[in-house]
């Protein structure tokens, strides 16, 4: 059954942390309820939830963000009860699709090295590999 994707709601936001945490998607330095805040503030992005339209229940997620330039894409997760079933295919076009109704010409998005299994699903969506050195500052102090 499709999903039905749209905006993330205010009750969403606890099964969203949630599914985060089951996917591995959280790290000790990224505090998930300041990002979905600052996300939902911005103009310029938007976290897309992927619901049962049968229960109701969040199965994915995808949050997506523009520069003008460029759009990225974090945070896709799919419940690990619900995947194989095309879900992140479904929320990846739904992020694609956000990006192009604004004009934006390209989506990039960060995978860690380690994560062998995730290439492959965004390979098998069309994504390769940029030939780019990523570099960050934290800018808060850490």
């Amino acid at each position: 059954m499709p999903l039905e994707i749209r905006p993330i709601e205010d009750g969403d936001v606890d099964a969203v942390v949630a599914l985060w945490l089951s996917c591995g998607l959280i790290r000790p330095w990224n505090d998930p309820a300041a990002d979905i805040a600052f996300c939902r503030k911005s103009r310029e992005a938007a976290l897309l939830v992927g619901l049962d339209p049968a229960t109701r229940r969040l199965h994915a997620t995808a949050m997506v963000g523009h520069d003008g330039h460029r759009a990225w894409v974090y945070y896709v997760a799919v419940d690990p009860g619900a995947q194989s079933k095309g879900h992140g295919k479904a929320m990846m076009a739904a992020v694609e699709d956000w990006a192009k109704d604004r004009g934006v010409p390209k989506l990039e998005l960060l995978i860690r090295s380690e994560n062998a299994g995730v290439r492959q699903f965004y390979e098998s969506l069309g994504y390769d590999i940029q030939d780019v050195v990523v570099m960050a500052r934290w800018l808060d102090g850490r």
